[in-house]
């Protein structure tokens, strides 16, 4: 069955800043009025569902919260008002939550790589990133000479500002998303573009402000990969060799893009949830198992997984099963302890309900998954 349907938009609000004297910006000041804005303008549909992160405690959550939209087949919009600050240990940026002090920033506020390894996982052209943040002293001062501190990934519209830490005892207020709500309450819908100038012609947006303006444009054609999929690909094409032979040599951000837009054919024309969609999703997982690249090849086969199942495959399907095998075989690759422990729990869960032929999978994740955080309990301690 072909799927004719515009697939709902999913926007996420978060909204999140230190309780206390830490606090730099009134975050969730804007909640209010972004949640007076009909859904559908927030994500350009005419059907959205709206969730609302306001000054949320614990980074794992708001995780588990940014990888159920991600999973979503429609348009997703990432609407973030907040503060920005680097660790001391890797000099990343992090944006803070309820929680977040200086000494525990690592452990209390959500690293900004976390949202981007997430994103990788959506189809280019289909997510919208508008930010309203304020970085400190130290952030704002490596912004300046490096604006990709905040980089995404390539098919994300990224739209919005960063401003200077405020005054001493003052708190900035997230006035670029307020008047972008204001403009959509008017009733207007103008592109991102547009929106974007008008909200910074107003007095104050555009000060002493790092300004964000990237709308997707697709990737060029890459000469010696499968071509993008034309609207009526030839019957007799198959992509994949030339994409794995792209892959195998080396050239993987080629392949990748090449993947991911015959998955985004297969989504149009078969629909979200088809064999041919799930299929090129695989690919995508395998493709980033070639680039090395553990932590996104984990994400994509659990994705797979949970389509699988969705389409009423059963737990023991030889799929389903393949797909979560992969997902736990890349995950125990892993030697980065951050994206280990942000990845565990989404993996017990899919163990618990696919345990797979191989005795003892389940016991074996939350094993290693202890092992992780006492390790992190040790730093701290």
């Amino acid at each position: 069955m072909i799927d004719t349907e515009e697939p709902a938009g999913t926007a996420l609000l978060l909204a999140a800043a230190p309780v206390g004297k830490g606090r730099l910006t009134d975050a969730v000041g804007v909640l209010p009025a972004l949640a007076a804005v009909p859904p559908g303008a927030l994500t350009g549909t005419a059907a959205a569902t709206l969730v609302e992160l306001a000054d949320p405690l614990d980074p794992q959550a708001v995780l588990t919260r940014l990888r159920a939209a991600v999973a979503t087949p429609g348009p997703l919009s990432l609407y973030i008002a907040g503060q920005l600050h680097l660790d001391h240990r890797q000099n990343l940026p992090h944006l803070a939550l309820a929680r977040t002090a200086p000494a525990t920033l690592r452990y209390t506020a959500l690293p900004w790589h976390w949202i981007a390894g997430e994103l990788k996982l959506r189809r280019p052209g289909t997510t919208t990133v508008v930010v309203d943040l304020v970085a400190d002293a130290p952030t704002w001062q490596r912004l300046a000479t490096d604006r990709g501190l905040l980089a995404l990934c390539h098919g994300v519209r990224v739209y919005g500002r960063v401003i200077a830490p405020p005054k001493r005892r003052t708190l900035a207020s997230p006035d670029y998303l307020k008047a972008c709500a204001a403009i959509w309450r008017s009733g207007a819908r103008p592109p991102l573009a547009a929106l974007h100038e008008q909200v910074l012609a107003q007095p104050g947006v555009a000060g002493d402000a790092l300004l964000y303006a990237a709308d997707f444009t697709p990737a060029p054609r890459p000469a010696a990969v499968a071509p993008v999929p034309s609207a009526r690909p030839a019957p007799d094409t198959d992509p994949l060799p030339s994409i794995l032979a792209a892959a195998n040599s080396g050239r993987h951000a080629e392949a990748a893009a090449a993947a991911a837009a015959w998955e985004q054919h297969a989504h149009r024309t078969h629909g979200s949830s088809s064999p041919q969609a799930i299929h090129w999703l695989e690919v995508r997982a395998d493709l980033a198992r070639l680039a090395g690249d553990p932590a996104a090849s984990c994400r994509l086969w659990m994705v797979a997984a949970e389509s699988r199942l969705a389409r009423q495959q059963t737990r023991d399907d030889p799929e389903v099963e393949a797909a979560v095998d992969r997902a736990h075989h890349q995950w125990e690759r892993l030697r980065d302890a951050d994206s280990a422990r942000a990845l565990g729990p989404a993996l017990v869960a899919l163990r618990r309900r696919v345990p797979g032929r191989r005795r003892g999978a389940l016991e074996m994740v939350q094993r290693r998954l202890e092992r992780w955080h006492d390790t992190t309990e040790d730093v701290v301690r």
